[in-house]
Parts: C-alpha cells; sequence; structure tokens
C-alpha cells in the first residue's frame, strides 16, 4: 500500500518553535534559565494548546509568578517572536507536493488564539488540503486519539500516511499506529526522505 498523504507537524517544522532562544536574546541566558526552572511554561503552553484560552492561560500564569510577570507575559505580547522564522525549505517542500498532486494535512498542538496570529504572518498554513490543530480537536500529540482522528477524518491509515514531526514521542505514537515516519531534524534529511519514498524527484526537493 503507497503513501496517500503527507503530514505535517507545524511547530520547528514549517516554523522555527524556540522559546528559549527568544529569552535568551530578551532577558540573558542565566535569567531565562531561572525562570524556566521555577515556571513550567511549556506545560503553560500545552494548556492553550488543548484549547484554553491564550491570554487568560498565560495572565493567571503571570499573576502566580508575579517577579516574572512581564517576562511571562511576553508569551503572549510577543507570541510572533517565539513562533519565528519560517523554515523557507520546508515550505518549499510542502508546495512541491501539492504541485505533485500529493494530499498534504498538517498535525499540530496549536491554540486557537496563537494559529489565528500564525496564519496571518505565514499565509502558507492556508495551503493543507487538511488541517488538524489541537485545541480545535481538545486533545494534543502524542496522545492516541489525535492520530486516531487524522484516520477517520482522512479516510486514511497506517502506511498510507508519512508524518514528519521533530518530537521523539510523536514520531513513536504515530509509527505505534503503523503510520511512516520521519523524525524532524533539518529540511536536508524530510526532502531525502521524500525522495527516496517516491513523492518527489531530486530537483523538486530542492
Amino acid at each position: 500500500m503507497g503513501i496517500e498523504a503527507v503530514v505535517f507537524d507545524i511547530g520547528n517544522v514549517l516554523i522555527a518553535w524556540q522559546p528559549e532562544r527568544f529569552y535568551d536574546r530578551v532577558i540573558g541566558a542565566k535569567r531565562r534559565k531561572e525562570m524556566f526552572a521555577e515556571i513550567d511554561l511549556h506545560a503553560m503552553n500545552d494548556e492553550i494548546d488543548r484549547g484554553g484560552d491564550f491570554y487568560a492561560v498565560i495572565a493567571e500564569t503571570a499573576a502566580a509568578h508575579p517577579h516574572w510577570r512581564d517576562e511571562v507575559m511576553m508569551w503572549h505580547d510577543r507570541w510572533i517572536d517565539l513562533a519565528s522564522p519560517k523554515i523557507d525549505r520546508s515550505v518549499r517542500l510542502l508546495r512541491a507536493l501539492r504541485r505533485k498532486g500529493v494530499p498534504v494535512f498538517s498535525l499540530t498542538n496549536f491554540g486557537i488564539g496563537t494559529f489565528e496570529i500564525a496564519r496571518r504572518e505565514y499565509p502558507f498554513l492556508e495551503e493543507f488540503d487538511e488541517s488538524f490543530f489541537s485545541a480545535r480537536l481538545g486533545v494534543i500529540k502524542p496522545d492516541p486519539v489525535i492520530y486516531q482522528i487524522v484516520e477517520e477524518r482522512s479516510g486514511l491509515s497506517g502506511a498510507q500516511l508519512l508524518f514528519t514531526d521533530d518530537r521523539p514521542d510523536n514520531i513513536a505514537a504515530a509509527a505505534a499506529r503503523g503510520w511512516q515516519v520521519h523524525r524532524f531534524e533539518r529540511p536536508s534529511g524530510w526532502a531525502a526522505a521524500l525522495v527516496t519514498a517516491g513523492l518527489l524527484t531530486e530537483e523538486e526537493a530542492e
């Protein structure tokens, strides 16, 4: 059974998602490490990705840690700076697949408010044949339910789906359902995987 659709994660596949790098630049690595050690900001973000209100979740966290209030609120006020830049070659690969008529889906942990910001900044997020994002679905990767939803809505499963994601736990969850997977580390590796799968030629994958 051949590949019938390609599934992209977004963060660190199509758009850089490196909050630590942002805070290192803005407040310095020492203070960033202190803040992240005291506050689980990634858990806060998971709550947003599950459907929590973008502003309210961050404001509540900031209020609980008043000595870090301004820094925590940057997660809201400067969110697009945390989620940048776009990864140009990955975007080119997305568009190359579309030109070949290969269905492309997104499967991503994203909040309602943050996705609205992202799609205004990055119009290519509207180019997927179907978008599956966690806040709309009420479940985040790597919960097996989110992969099941993709299968049910697309009518595809197992080896018919080729999925790339930067996180090993998300990849492992997809592989456990029989999906073909590629751990994303750099665009060149993803390009090579698409060529090996017979979806693009080397020229098309440049």
